[in-house]
């Protein structure tokens, strides 16, 4: 009975370790034009990649203040900024937009790092 109940226990905690949440946040603000160029290169096909699905997309504005439910390790200076968050904690985070060939590789490194 202890072993099924060790083996219960395990398989909760690695589901919900993979249940758990993970977004990027993106703080811009008006008038940023490489904010207006993420979201014309790359924002309509994020939601469909890989990525996309496996961080969803949470716009944020830089001069507001950060909603309670997420925790960061500075301000962000400079928009775009783009900051990996799992339940809330930053993981990472791409300062700018350097276009779209660079942004994809520069994004799956952040993600890699949830892997490990």
């Amino acid at each position: 009975m202890a072993r099924l109940a060790l083996a219960l226990l395990t398989v909760l905690a690695t589901a919900s370790a993979a249940l758990a949440e993970v977004q990027l946040l993106m703080f811009e603000q008006a008038g940023c034009i490489y904010c207006a160029r993420w979201h014309e290169e790359v924002g309509p096909e994020y939601p469909l990649t890989d990525e996309g699905k496996a961080a969803p997309l949470r716009p944020l504005q830089l001069r507001a203040p950060l909603p309670d439910d997420l925790t960061i390790v500075s301000p962000p200076i400079f928009t775009p900024t783009f900051v990996l968050v799992q339940d809330g904690q930053e993981k990472g985070r791409i300062e700018g937009y350097p276009g779209e060939d660079f942004f994809w590789p520069l994004l799956a490194n952040l993600l890699k790092t949830l892997e490990d």
